[in-house]
């Protein structure tokens, strides 16, 4: 599978590369790492390098799309945006480092990720969830045009715990309609 960079107005998409690996270390704090359901904390080298192998791996084998999220020249690393193929089909995930929360870079990102699974990875449907206590997630998705799809309780590696997930579902009908409108 070839290797795909994505673009928005802002954002250079990417695939994440061993450069990376500082970068993931340095930006996976607390606040990011009890938002996401892998990662552990304390983050260390070790964890970031298993990571881009594990992205490395995905990617040849057509199941997980991670994106490294930077600024338009590739210089500023501001966190990671991805999909990945599960039991039911595509989920999609992302991150930011904390000095980029606030900005829209999210949206921007998470939304040229979600048409990247519609458009080039024939996704029928994309999942995505947040958990209960990171509400600026559920309105990134809720702006991307994601549904509600039920709550369950999903694994958190850095809680080391099961924490309460909104879970959300957009089809391939609801994202051609929302970019026709």
């Amino acid at each position: 599978m070839p290797s795909f960079i994505l673009e928005t107005e802002r954002l250079l998409l990417r695939p994440p590369e061993s450069g990376d690996a500082n970068a993931l270390v340095r930006h996976m704090e607390w606040d990011v790492a009890k938002n996401l359901s892998r990662p552990p904390f304390p983050y260390l080298e070790e964890h970031a390098l298993a990571f881009l192998a594990r992205q490395e791996e995905g990617r040849a084998k057509g199941s997980d799309y991670a994106f490294a999220i930077t600024d338009k020249s590739g210089s500023a690393f501001l966190g990671v945006c991805g999909v990945h193929l599960r039991e039911k089909g595509f989920e999609l995930g992302y991150w930011l480092a904390r000095p980029h929360w606030g900005k829209g870079y999210a949206t921007e990102a998470a939304g040229e990720v979600l048409g990247f699974a519609f458009r080039n990875l024939r996704a029928e449907e994309v999942e995505a969830g947040w958990y209960h206590d990171n509400p600026a997630s559920g309105r990134v998705l809720q702006k991307l045009g994601f549904r509600p799809n039920g709550a369950d309780r999903r694994d958190c590696a850095a809680r080391g715990h099961a924490v309460l997930c909104n879970l959300v579902l957009m089809s391939r009908a609801e994202y051609v309609q929302r970019q026709a409108a």
